[in-house]
């Protein structure tokens, strides 16, 4: 798949950027000057290389499996209609862009996590970092369609899912 954020064009390791490690951390600054360089010279950038990106359709429907299909995407069944799904937005002008670009198909939906649950999970604030645009841009002024919590509860989370789940296959 492409990858809008070359790790040959900064000379880092791909992979280790994906996990939760201080390399990441390290170079998460830089990424995020690199990404607001982007977005200024082209709001969709990112919106479009996710979009374009995308190999594998999700597929929403009334069957009950959770069988991945050796695909690496959830599949619910495979009799409904595709539905893409596009993780990780991260700025309003990102959800302008996907609901300008798709209308009434776009579905939002917010994970939230406590502060404590996030610390937990070793997360540490890092001022200049945590409280950039790339990582609150969207605590305010976007109405979400749905908002799943995250807290550790496994049962919690599962029902909201199949909650959200139930309702998107009724869209389709």
């Amino acid at each position: 798949a492409h990858c809008p954020l070359s790790p040959q064009e900064h000379n880092l390791d791909f992979q280790r950027l994906l996990d939760a490690s201080a390399y990441k951390e390290r170079h998460r600054p830089e990424m995020i000057r690199w990404g607001e360089e982007r977005r200024r010279a082209d709001p969709g950038f990112f919106c479009r290389a996710a979009v374009e990106g995308a190999a594998q359709p999700v597929w929403v429907s009334g069957g009950a499996g959770g069988d991945t299909g050796g695909h690496g995407g959830r599949r619910v069944g495979t009799d409904g209609p595709p539905a893409q799904v596009v993780s990780d937005t991260r700025r309003l002008s990102d959800v302008e862009w996907f609901r300008d670009a798709y209308g009434d198909a776009v579905v939002t939906v917010r994970v939230v996590a406590s502060e404590e649950t996030r610390k937990r999970r070793n997360w540490v604030f890092v001022a200049g970092v945590d409280d950039a645009e790339s990582e609150c841009g969207l605590d305010q002024g976007v109405a979400f369609d749905w908002v799943v919590t995250n807290d550790g509860d496994a049962q919690a989370l599962e029902e909201q899912l199949e909650t959200l789940l139930r309702a998107l296959r009724g869209r389709l």
